[in-house]
């Protein structure tokens, strides 16, 4: 499995503390099937240099290497949406043109439709990090459906699968996977234990709604897809 969205990163943002967490996280990926893990720290407040994170993620896979754990971890960030899309070119996933757009936590503004075709025009495929979550979406889902179109999909967050973040989100999750309109399973991890970087028992509760052969690619086929630069193979609405 692929997790394309973790704050795996040490010292960075609100994930991990330091390279102990950091490797502790990777443990626990590596033993619930993940080999990749897409390096995400939150870029809102501080763009951090890309050239800077870049250097993490290369000192993380040597200490990865130095420990034997079985994960490797890729370039990429988790991009607050309202940012100037220029200013974000650098930040897409693995040197492909994806890249990881998160809308504020309160609301999914009036003019997404606009900020998402302006990502677009810098050549940008846009995710959108766990519409689940968001209030918006949770009240009318349709605010989610009117953006999924023209290569812009959705990844949602394993723990809304699971219930962590109460019944309302998880219901929400359950509605959009029925409808298509997810794209891809994340941890969106920020530490080894709250929220670690988890997929299978997401992965087995998807599959539960859509099949299983459904739910495997929203962790192995479409994040492949993504870092390799690739079309992903299931479509948006």
């Amino acid at each position: 499995m692929i997790d394309l969205h973790c704050h795996i990163l040490p010292g960075i943002d609100d994930g991990a503390e330091n390279i102990k967490e950091s490797i502790h996280m990777a443990k626990v990926a590596a033993d619930d099937g993940i080999s990749h893990i897409v390096a995400t720290p939150h870029v809102r407040d501080t763009l951090h240099p890309p050239d800077l994170l870049k250097k993490h993620v290369t000192k993380l896979n040597e200490a990865l290497q130095k420990d034997q754990v079985p994960v490797e971890i890729l370039y990429g960030a988790d991009v607050y949406a309202m940012l100037p899309p220029r200013e974000v070119l650098g930040y897409a996933i693995n040197n492909s043109l994806y890249i990881l757009i998160e809308f504020p936590y309160t609301h999914i503004p009036a003019n997404a439709a606009d900020i998402i075709f302006n990502f677009k025009l810098q050549g940008l495929i846009p995710i959108i990090t766990h519409p689940e979550r968001n209030p918006s979406v949770i009240r009318d889902p349709e605010k989610l459906f009117s953006l999924l179109t023209g290569n812009v999909y959705a990844q949602v967050t394993a723990d809304s699968l699971r219930g962590n973040f109460g019944m309302q989100i998880q219901e929400c999750t359950f509605y959009l996977l029925k409808k298509r309109a997810v794209h891809f399973i994340a941890s969106d991890a920020h530490s080894a234990i709250a929220r670690g970087p988890v997929l299978s028992e997401a992965v087995k509760v998807a599959g539960k709604i859509i099949g299983k052969e459904q739910a495997r690619m929203l962790v192995n086929d479409n994040p492949l897809a993504v870092i390799s630069g690739k079309d992903i193979p299931l479509a948006p609405l």
